[in-house]
């Protein structure tokens, strides 16, 4: 039965506290796991100044994740650069994608069996130590090992402020609220660009990307502070609710029912699939082709065995990974679909964008990162406009379907614009980022808010940590396709248009130091910029094609009428089939 003190309603959103007395405890799973009992109990305590501070620091962590991403963003390829493995930059991308796809869904289990607030903990822990490994980093294999580090703990606090906002909003004020850990990127978007080149100044990259080790973990004490005074209030205020223990089997028991919980061996197989059928198609080309060899074709043929085993696994395992019931419903598979598709076409655009901008455009560091920033400022404005209008209209599925038929539309314009130093070329480069990021703000967090909506609380964190794992699986996607197009491509255009094997090697390993010395208007800066038009331009007829099955998709989903609850009774009815 729920308990629900009417003086602690904060506005017709605020959802009734749900906390529950009268249920079996479970070590693991359901409304009993420990963590989702204890944040329903904590936000019960909650009154508005609580919110007020809670919802500041989600957008205090958000503020500070978002800029060091962006910031990130334009200093890995510099990083590559200067490892004389520009090309790799995609392999990089790949593996990131790999670990945060694995890494969500066991997050999201272990907000569930630990509580949020231990989740935010070993993010910091995982974040620090992988931006400490990157910036001082000397050699490529050391900078993606402090990429995979710092990956898990940056998807692990991205899972985690979505989850948090899911538990204190309701159905219909969701999308709106959701968009707080996305609005930093209205003032990321430009001061970025000049954080990035102020640091560049005075200093290299590795200060640029190491100084968020003491930032990060400073701007998560507002968030930490409010949980924890909820946390004190809950203890007193109900202690019955709150008392629960993961150790009344013991120490030993504790461990085997949190090996298969976490499903450790569906998480290890995920990864054996992903990052050795991925990642060899990232490095099978370039200067030299390397198809034939033992290090292309040995983990292929390992990743393909794997797929087999990790579907009879999730399907007989106690805890797969995968929620096979709930990926029965159109709602959910739906959603999943839109991730899937959505990141794939977006990174093939996006990958190189940066490079393509500086080699092709003639930008400068400064308004490139600018430029990349744009789909991300447009579709946060569009998202929070949308997000109000949510709240009245009580409908998703209209504005997610609208969506992807402007992003079809955006990746046309940027096969027209992908290269070039006039002004007409900076326009339509600038324009087809503005449109995609107007896309962006109309299904992406819709499609998200679609998924939950159709899922009961317990299920919460998980479903939402297989929305972003889907996400992920994506990007990993097209890390990939825009890897091996770019790999496959692009020495061999560059060698055509130059006409010297010597040159256009020193152009693929390190195009920045190229074009700091070969202006536009040369005969081989010209050349180059034709070379990289043509590859970018195949990147985009590629992502265009995938924005097909991507409208497909939105077709598929539900469009439920949105309302106060924090979960629909529609769903609770699917749920229990």
């Amino acid at each position: 039965m729920a308990m629900h003190d009417p003086h602690e309603k904060n506005g017709p959103d605020a959802v009734e506290s749900r906390v529950q007395t009268d249920f079996p405890v479970e070590r693991f799973g359901g409304n009993g796991s420990p963590g989702v009992r204890r944040i329903e109990v904590i936000s019960s305590q909650f009154n508005l100044v609580h919110r007020i501070i809670f919802f500041f620091g989600v957008f205090l962590i958000a503020y500070v994740y978002g800029l060091d991403g962006t910031i990130r963003y334009t200093y890995q390829p510099l990083a590559t650069a200067e490892y004389q493995s520009h090309s790799l930059l995609a392999t990089v991308n790949v593996l990131r994608s790999v670990i945060a796809a694995a890494a969500q869904p066991t997050a999201a289990k272990i907000a569930d069996v630990f509580g949020r607030v231990e989740l935010i903990l070993l993010s910091i822990v995982f974040y620090t130590v992988g931006t400490i490994v990157e910036a001082s980093a000397n050699h490529l294999y050391e900078f993606c090992a402090g990429a995979v580090l710092y990956q898990i703990g940056y998807t692990s606090v991205i899972l985690l402020v979505e989850v948090l906002i899911a538990d204190v909003t309701s159905t219909r004020s969701r999308l709106l609220f959701s968009y707080i850990p996305a609005l930093p990127f209205l003032i990321n978007t430009w001061i970025s660009g000049n954080v990035t080149s102020a640091v560049l100044k005075v200093t290299s990259w590795q200060w640029g990307i190491g100084m968020f080790a003491i930032i990060y973990p400073v701007c998560t004490i507002p968030l930490l502070a409010v949980l924890f005074v909820g946390h004190l209030k809950a203890r007193r205020a109900n202690p019955q609710a709150y008392k629960f223990s993961l150790l009344d089997q013991g120490v030993g028991q504790f461990f085997i029912d949190l090996f298969w919980y976490l499903d450790v061996v569906g998480i290890l197989l995920l990864i054996a699939i992903l990052a050795l059928i991925l990642v060899p198609f990232t490095i099978a080309g370039g200067a030299v082709t390397q198809w034939k060899t033992a290090k292309v074709i040995a983990p292929l043929v390992i990743g393909v065995l794997c797929v087999p085993a990790f579907i009879v696994w999730e399907r007989w395992c106690p805890h797969p990974m995968v929620p096979f019931k709930l990926l029965k419903d159109r709602a959910i598979w739906g959603a999943l679909g839109i991730a899937v598709m959505l990141n794939t076409a977006w990174t093939l655009q996006g990958d190189y964008l940066y490079t393509v901008l500086i080699v092709s455009f003639d930008e400068s560091v400064m308004s490139a990162t600018r430029i990349t920033s744009l789909y991300s400022f447009v579709s946060v404005i569009t998202g929070t406009i949308l997000g109000a209008i949510v709240i009245y209209v009580r409908r998703l599925k209209p504005f997610i379907v609208a969506g992807t038929l402007v992003f079809m539309a955006a990746f046309g314009i940027l096969i027209r614009f992908r290269g070039g130093a006039d002004g007409t070329n900076h326009a339509g480069i600038i324009g087809g980022q503005i449109l995609l990021g107007f896309a962006g703000g109309l299904f992406p967090y819709p499609a998200q808010a679609s998924v939950q909506v159709a899922s009961k609380h317990k299920y919460l964190a998980v479903i939402t940590g297989i929305y972003l794992a889907t996400y992920n699986v994506g990007s990993a996607l097209g890390n990939t396709i825009s890897g091996a197009i770019w790999t496959q491509v692009l020495p061999g255009e560059l060698e055509n248009r130059l006409g010297n094997a010597t040159l256009a090697a020193e152009v693929y390993a390190n195009p920045f130091a190229f074009t700091q010395v070969n202006p536009v208007g040369t005969p081989d800066r010209d050349a180059v910029i034709l070379a990289y038009k043509h590859a970018q331009r195949l990147l985009c007829i590629t992502g265009i094609c995938l924005t097909v099955p991507l409208i497909a998709f939105s077709l598929c989903i539900r469009n439920p009428r949105l309302t106060k609850e924090q979960t629909l009774k529609e769903a609770e009815e699917i749920d229990d089939k």
